[in-house]
């Protein structure tokens, strides 16, 4: 239930495993660095089934991949998220009873996320099976002003009672990942990626040195317990079990309060894991509990400006979409080290890789909200740049980059070709999200450092992997965003953003060549003038597939020669259809696992007609399963676009909604991060009809049926705007920044200050221009 519009909570929440494990996603912790899982500090009763994990963005193991036939080219090992640690251990004993929810009788109970203060808590008034009652009060911050630091307060209070109770808190490095060989989407086999190397204590603080067992990281944990009262302290360690004690004297009606304070450190971002965790924990031990909260609360304070949304008259999609923002600050990564996969830091789902979900889903959140977070972003893809060329002479190409489909440290870890590496649109998704951060910022100085360069050797590829017949460039053997259609000619999708990608990457070689940096990027590459003119040519050639029968856009060359399905025959909501069928079946069918031809006409809805993009929108519809997370946000993007706005609004609560209410039944392996941007962007982009574009910054509001009101944020270049859309009127308010331009249906305006414009004949207007 919503307790109001920044807190989700749970009240009297269920205790049976498959609860425990969704609890366990919903209420993590996370600041980008570092994530925690929310397990009770007390533990299951045996025979429950657990992910207990705590995870360091980019910290990574090497996984053998055995097959049968060894192809050429197909990789042998793969990259997994590690479960580096576990400091969640917190036991309670009052005299010889232990804590536990599942004896004695719970009272109450409560577990909450506050979206404001940026912490998770835990509640429960609790009677023992003598008949002895406490209240526990547990808070969790994963620290946004300390990267590194992780910290649980754990406060009891005796109701009836007085007593001697003991505290025992857990430093363990004898944690493995989580397995599930049913499900392909989590890994197959799971052991023991951490090896310990040096478990010691010294002056009350555990340290715990692990480190990879194949690629070589080591990890750093320290924890040190601070209770607000004298105790007898025992401090011990029992195979890489650092174990500390704490016995006081309990008195009726008054607080205890235990803060456990952890912190990570890896050999990826400093050079001595050990010495550093030594300086976070005497640096966190240095600043009261209270005044990091209070900076969690002005990080985020700063964050919500800059991106709240607001919806009056749905208390639950205003909740969700909230809380799925928080989780995105929560998941992305904050170096050039890491990126965001598509269960953030809440679980091991995907293995922790990164997929093209950041640059087409999440980054046009950030790109809008938080440019310096997209900007991040595209330095890791710059910084495994050499990897991604090295990839692309894997696969046969001379030239250029092909980034991995899906990777952490950089190399490809799809071990499924058809559906992974065959993905060449991942090249065209990445300089798509440095087009939009340039166009949304006029940063070119970061172009010139690194962005052109990604465009750049990315847009060789294409040259190589394209080739003309009949005077058009034609790009085959490829697989398109629909992974229920795979290795195909003339993806749509696909040709059209690599139109777009070539086009841009001539635009940015003209940029540049009015800045001082030009040679310095030309000549470290070998760019030439003659490639710049094949990069215009294969542009201006690009096939992009028309049936003029149905005056829609094909998926592909072969899609619309396929079979039909009856979607109602194989359509089933609890289990997707690549769980039950072989893929050669799916793949002779018209069968869409999410929106492909859709989505080339969200981010480029210029390059087609109204009438190709609603015929396509129709056909489309009826064949797509939507058995990926990704589908349903952009076609309640696309129906706003094309005037269905009751589909638009049924297809963004289903998105907002699908993991507070575990709509795909697998909430429990993680978020579904790119699905949570895609709630954002089913408002912002579909409501309210935002376009970034080359002209400027365009918008289209709708206001649907059952809602009062909405409004959001967008920073463009060094201005804020607030667009709030009321029933009949659209309010535009410059909050910083300078006077810009906008269009609004179509017509553009000066933004001085503010601006009210009406909405139902300017928005009848827009839809049949």
């Amino acid at each position: 239930m919503v307790k109001n519009q920044t807190v989700y909570e749970i009240n009297d929440f269920k205790l049976d495993n498959e609860s425990l494990l969704l609890q366990e996603t919903l209420f993590h912790n996370a600041n980008g660095y570092i994530g925690i899982r929310s397990v009770f500090e007390e533990g299951y009763p045996e025979g429950f089934e657990s992910v207990r994990g705590q995870y360091i963005n980019g910290v990574y193991d090497i996984t053998k991949i055995s097959r049968a036939e060894q192809l050429y080219g197909l990789i042998t090992e793969k990259q997994t998220l590690v479960n580096v640690i576990d400091t969640q251990s917190i036991k309670l004993k009052i005299g010889d009873e232990n804590f536990s929810m599942f004896e004695g009788t719970v009272l109450a109970s409560k577990r909450w996320v506050d979206t404001v203060k940026g912490i998770t808590g835990r509640y429960v008034k609790w009677r023992s099976p003598s008949g002895k009652e406490l209240e526990l009060n547990i808070k969790r911050m994963a620290s946004f002003s300390q990267l590194t630091l992780f910290t649980i307060e754990y406060e009891l209070t005796p109701l009836n009672f007085s007593g001697f109770i003991t505290l025992e808190s857990n430093h363990d490095a004898n944690v493995k990942n989580y397995v599930n060989p049913e499900d392909p989407r989590t890994a197959a086999y799971g052991r023991q990626y951490m090896i310990p190397l040096k478990c010691e204590i010294h002056n009350g603080i555990s340290f715990i040195t692990s480190t990879t067992s194949k690629s070589d990281i080591q990890v750093c944990t320290c924890v040190k317990n601070v209770l607000s009262q004298e105790a007898d302290r025992l401090f011990f360690i029992d195979n890489n079990n650092a174990i500390c004690q704490l016995t006081t004297l309990a008195s009726k009606g008054e607080k205890i309060t235990l803060i456990k304070y952890t912190v990570f450190c890896d050999s990826i971002r400093c050079t001595n894991a050990r010495e550093q965790a030594g300086i976070e924990i005497d640096y966190a031990l240095s600043i009261p509990l209270e005044e990091y909260y209070k900076k969690q609360e002005e990080y985020l304070k700063e964050y919500w400006d800059n991106c709240c949304v607001n919806i009056d008259g749905d208390d639950e999609l205003n909740m969700a979409v909230r809380y799925n923002l928080f989780q995105l600050i929560q998941s992305v990564g904050k170096d050039q080290y890491c990126n965001i996969s598509p269960k953030g830091l809440s679980g091991e789902g995907y293995e922790g890789h990164y997929f093209w979900d950041t640059e087409m889903y999440i980054q046009p959140f950030f790109t809008v909200t938080n440019p310096s977070i997209s900007k991040k972003l595209i330095e890791y893809r710059y910084e495994t740049l050499d990897m991604a060329k090295e990839h692309s002479r894997i696969l046969g190409h001379k030239k250029g980059a092909l980034y991995p489909w899906r990777t952490i440290m950089g190399r490809e870890c799809s071990a499924y070709y058809p559906a992974g590496s065959a993905q060449y649109h991942i090249n065209g998704d990445i300089a798509y999200s440095i087009i939009a951060y340039y166009l949304a910022t006029k940063d070119i100085a970061f172009i010139q450092e690194k962005g052109a360069e990604i465009v750049f050797e990315t847009a060789r590829l294409w040259l190589d992997v394209g080739n003309y017949h009949k005077g058009k460039f034609h790009i085959n053997g490829i697989t398109g965003p629909d992974e229920y259609t795979c290795i195909v000619n003339n993806n749509y999708y696909t040709n059209l953003i690599a139109q777009y990608h070539l086009r841009w990457a001539v635009i940015f070689y003209e940029i540049l060549k009015l800045t001082g940096q030009f040679r310095k990027v030309t000549s470290k590459i070998g760019l030439t003038e003659s490639e710049i003119a094949e990069f215009k040519k294969a542009s201006d050639s690009m096939y992009l597939p028309y049936d003029p029968d149905l005056k829609i856009n094909p998926q592909d060359d072969s899609f619309l020669q396929k079979k039909k399905l009856n979607l109602d025959s194989v359509y089933r909501k609890d289990s997707p259809m690549f769980m039950r069928y072989h893929p050669l079946f799916i793949y002779r069918h018209q069968i869409c696992k999410q929106a492909d031809t859709i989505m080339a006409y969200l981010i480029l809805e210029d390059a087609h007609s109204e009438e190709t993009m609603l015929n396509s929108f129709n056909y489309y519809e009826k064949i797509t399963t939507h058995d990926s997370s990704l589908s349903k946000c952009i076609f309640s993007i696309m129906a706003a676009r094309l005037g269905m706005d009751q589909k638009a609004f049924d297809y963004f609560g289903n998105s907002a909604l699908l993991d507070l209410h575990d709509l795909f039944h697998n909430t429990r392996d993680g978020i579904h991060a790119a699905n949570m941007a895609g709630s954002y962007m089913s408002i912002v982009y579909g409501f309210g009809g935002f376009r970034l574009k080359e002209s400027g910054i365009w918008f289209s509001p709708i206001l649907p049926e059952k809602w009062n009101s909405y409004s959001f944020c967008i920073r463009y270049e060094n201005s804020r705007i607030r667009v709030t859309v009321n029933r009949g009127e659209n309010i535009f308010t410059l909050e910083c920044g300078t006077p810009k331009p906008i269009y609004v249906y179509g017509v553009e305006y000066l933004l001085k200050d503010k601006l009210v414009i009406s909405q139902e004949a300017n928005r009848h207007s827009w839809l049949n221009m």
